[in-house]
């Protein structure tokens, strides 16, 4: 949306513009009009980041991450702005299944940077608390808004730190303050392929007793390049199944078993052990 708004009015500010110029009764309309239009879009896309500075400003990451309704609804654009500036069109199957009441577990192959935004983009009114690797708290903007946003930083070299944040999101599912998305392979796939799930995160769905939505994204890892190649991408989510709580395994890793089983007949992966 908001892109769509930036092309409409760069289109009306280079036409304005060249016709103030009275560029229309000679050809120099014709190279005037691409060059203005390219100026105004990049001026507005620099006037919403900076915007975005000035908002993310004020956010301090030393005190607690509290949701806050306003800071949901930036993110949720940005992660709309970021699609549609990097030129990805997202085709979804599945999305009605997703929980429309109460808290759950959204669980999804891991391909790129860009497999986040496309669950926001797509999940808006889920309240999603991402679990993330605690590198990502040196990203600008993005670290502030996860902040605002209970996402959970996982350390994912020291055990005793994992535990701590899966307790923290359990609590946050118990408590009713948001469901809990994480990316089970813990890694972004190198070779594209669906690695061995990391099946500890899966006590959070068994201690708090809510459903896991199991997702599939294809196609992510593209995005960037076919940016920078000029060319549109195409990404599928896929939103498999959705796995009742009373209908689970006893063990995590029985659980994970399953979602993998769930994940790989999706991607047309071989079924190997889950075995991490």
């Amino acid at each position: 949306m908001l892109m769509n708004v930036i092309r409409v009015l760069s289109v009306v500010g280079a036409l304005s513009l060249t016709y103030g110029l009275g560029s229309f009764e000679s050809l120099q309309w014709v190279w005037q009009i691409p060059v203005f239009f390219l100026g105004f879009w990049c001026a507005q896309i620099l006037l919403f980041l900076g915007v975005l500075y000035l908002w993310c400003a004020r956010i301090d990451l030393n005190t607690p991450s509290v949701e806050n309704a306003r800071d949901r609804k930036v993110l949720n654009l940005c992660a709309d702005f970021a699609l549609s500036f990097l030129h990805v069109k997202v085709h979804t199957t599945g999305m009605e299944k997703l929980p429309k009441e109460g808290r759950f577990m959204l669980v999804c192959n891991h391909l790129s940077l860009l497999d986040p935004v496309v669950l926001i983009a797509h999940a808006k009114n889920s309240q999603l608390a991402f679990i993330s690797k605690q590198e990502n708290k040196s990203m600008p903007f993005v670290n502030k808004l996860m902040h605002q946003t209970q996402c959970q930083l996982l350390n994912r070299e020291n055990d005793r730190e994992a535990l701590k944040t899966i307790l923290n999101c359990i609590s946050l599912v118990k408590e009713d303050k948001a469901s809990i998305a994480v990316f089970p392979e813990g890694y972004t796939s190198r070779t594209g392929h669906l690695q061995p799930l990391r099946n500890g995160v899966f006590k959070i769905a068994q201690r708090a007793k809510v459903p896991i939505v199991v997702c599939t994204v294809q196609n992510t890892e593209a995005g960037f390049r076919n940016f920078f190649h000029g060319r549109r991408t195409c990404v599928k989510l896929d939103l498999l199944e959705v796995l009742q709580p009373e209908a689970l395994p006893g063990t995590t890793k029985e659980i994970g078993d399953q979602v993998y089983s769930i994940m790989a007949r999706n991607l047309g992966e071989p079924e190997v052990d889950n075995n991490p």
